[in-house]
């Protein structure tokens, strides 16, 4: 019997070493095959780019920018795929051997990490196309390429070394070589990063120089896109610095070209809406924010339409309206419109107290979205909603009801609100002093008043701009159609002169017999 327990036991142990090995073959297949991914999905990529610099080379052969921008379209989509690896095989398959700026941006990836990877010479090995020695880099290549470096330097949080790369670059565009129409897309993607690298950093007033003199520069070029890039870059910079005045001065003696970029102009009338928001002209900064809410990306850019919602609902308070509620429930901004409704809430009841509260618990939030400013005006406008309920509910009542009704201070500051709100139109009210009361006129009817004129006015004139913005965005038909039309009518226009001159050569040889 012991002899057989043994045997039992040896061929226990036997088969569970048979199941470790088998786990460790199989763990060794995985990393395999997952090595194997990896290494395909490098060479995707990697072909990938080649594609985009193919582009690149068509756009400078042809002089057609749409291969360009196709390209710049993609940068979306690219920028979350690159690694210092592929970065570094792609500056090795095009800047000629020795060059400057290939060495220069090798150095900077390669400082990025301690260990150089030993397999990324394996990936050129597959590329279709690229066995011919390069002699001379395009410039359209060369700068595509050290914006691949800057915008992975950025996302990778190296912003040091994302400013060194992108000033190096401005500073080789400013060269004779590179003064093409063909690389006008891609300056304006180079300062915008450039812009935001030192942002990153701290550091933008330092290159506000350098921005003014190229935005001089892309007038004289009549360069539109670089234009409208750094007009915007310059209103971002102003702003960041609560410059507001400068900025002012900068709208108004430059314009802005409806053609460019339906993005950039979105930005562009953010910017304006802003300004005019902090200089009191509530009605255009609505009319720019919401023109600026319509032309932002609907399925994309959610960070920029939340904050174009929130300064557009301050700004609405600000103008006595309340916001409609649907825009506080929707989807994308239920959550960080969240403090904005609370406010709006307490504005539309006129309770000073629960304004107060809203705008201390939340003024972390109104810091960071840079609205506080605005958010400690509406102090004024919470005092005017409760004395107009207070004048609608009472035809009598003494001021220091009123005191209490509005958390005031004082009876003096109750007296001193009040009359300014007479004097303003915000309450149709006499005060009594002797028997410190305020008294209440008779109510009037709205539609004796032009007030439904000039709402009914409001919405005309809402939907006559959308309908010339909708008009001014359409598309229309490629100019052979309307070549097609010019030659039948120039047939049908010669068939009538041939019938004109045969019927008066006709009735001139009447007259002759």
């Amino acid at each position: 019997r012991g002899f057989k327990k043994k045997i039992k036991i040896r061929t226990f142990t036997m088969s569970n070493n048979d199941v470790e090995m088998k786990d460790v073959e199989d763990k060794n297949n995985n990393n395999n095959n997952e090595e194997n991914k990896e290494e395909d999905k490098s060479k995707i990529i990697l072909n990938d780019l080649v594609s985009n610099i193919k582009l690149c080379e068509k756009t400078s052969t042809t002089k057609e920018m749409r291969f360009v921008t196709r390209v710049l379209r993609k940068i979306v989509v690219t920028r979350k795929k690159l690694n210092d690896n592929i970065l570094k095989e792609v500056i090795k398959l095009y800047f000629p051997n020795g060059n400057e700026d290939g060495m220069e941006l090798i150095n900077i990836l390669n400082s990025l990490s301690d260990e150089e990877n030993e397999d990324v010479d394996m990936l050129s090995n597959d590329i279709e196309g690229e066995d011919e020695t390069i002699e001379k880099i395009l410039p359209e290549v060369h700068v595509y390429i050290n914006l691949l470096v800057v915008i992975y330097l950025i996302d990778n949080k190296h912003y040091e070394l994302a400013c060194g790369c992108s000033s190096m670059l401005i500073d080789r565009m400013k060269l004779t070589d590179f003064n093409r129409r063909t690389l006008d897309p891609l300056v304006a993607n180079v300062y915008f990063y450039h812009s935001r690298a030192h942002e990153l950093t701290n550091r933008l007033s330092s290159i506000r120089p350098q921005l003014l003199a190229a935005y001089r520069t892309a007038t004289l070029r009549h360069d539109q896109t670089t234009q409208a890039v750094l007009l915007n870059l310059l209103l971002r910079n102003y702003l960041q610095y609560n410059l507001y005045n400068q900025a002012d001065k900068l709208v108004s003696k430059t314009k802005m070209s409806e053609d460019v970029n339906s993005n950039q102009f979105a930005r562009y009338l953010y910017y304006t809406g802003k300004i005019a928001a902090v200089q009191l002209d509530y009605s255009n900064a609505f009319q720019s924010l919401q023109k600026a809410f319509r032309k932002a990306p609907q399925n994309s850019a959610r960070g920029f339409r939340i904050t174009v919602q929130k300064l557009s609902c301050i700004v609405q308070l600000l103008m006595g309206e309340i916001p409609e509620k649907a825009i506080f429930h929707q989807k994308d901004y239920s959550v960080p419109l969240r403090p904005y409704f609370d406010l709006t809430m307490a504005v539309r009841i006129g309770d000073l107290a629960a304004f107060q509260t809203v705008v201390k618990e939340n003024e972390a939030v109104f810091q960071k979205d840079k609205n506080f400013t605005l958010i400690q005006r509406l102090r004024k406008n919470v005092i005017k909603t409760g004395l107009r309920k207070i004048n609608l509910s009472y035809s009598r009542i003494s001021l220091v009801d009123v005191c209490a009704k509005l958390h005031l201070e004082s009876e003096k500051d109750a007296a001193f609100i009040v009359a300014k709100a007479i004097r303003d139109g915000v309450i149709d009210a006499t005060i009594d002093y002797q028997g410190q009361y305020l008294k209440s006129n008779e109510t009037i009817d709205i539609y004796s008043t032009s007030e439904p004129q000039e709402a009914f006015h409001k919405r005309i004139v809402f939907c006559l701009n959308t309908h010339n913005d909708a008009v001014k965005a359409m598309r229309f038909p490629p100019a052979e159609h309307n070549q097609k039309e010019d030659k039948e009518r120039k047939e049908i226009l010669a068939q009538n002169e041939e019938d004109i001159v045969s019927e008066l050569e006709e009735e001139d040889e009447e007259d002759d017999l």
